[in-house]
């Protein structure tokens, strides 16, 4: 059991300045909160009851990316994070974001 999990960079259509479809949008909203999931089970995420998510994002390139926006780009993630552990979203009191280094193709890494 573990109690970090890491996951692809979100897709650019997640981005709320994105200019996508809705339809497409949802496609692949469910996706990554689907894929959050699994990987969740396949971790054996474990969560600690203590409220609390540190988020790292590892960008692909070093473009300038607005933090509140990368935030809003995993929130698949999280909601798929917290279906697997079966805990509602609003359990969650405190987010901690951290930027990191740039690494090939990007990841996101939740650590609870």
């Amino acid at each position: 059991m573990t109690n970090s999990l890491e996951l692809p960079f979100p897709p650019q259509s997640l981005n709320p300045n994105a200019r996508v479809h809705f339809r497409e949008k949802a496609r692949i909203t469910k996706i990554c909160r689907n894929d959050a999931h699994l990987s969740a089970r396949a971790v054996k995420l474990k969560y600690s009851g203590a409220g609390v998510l540190t988020i790292v994002f590892h960008p692909p390139d070093k473009r300038k990316r607005d933090i509140d926006n990368q935030l809003a780009s995993v929130k698949a993630y999280i909601d798929g994070i917290c279906d697997y552990l079966e805990i509602d979203d609003s359990e969650i009191a405190s987010i901690y974001i951290k930027r990191s280094e740039v690494v090939k193709n990007g990841k996101v890494v939740f650590e609870l």
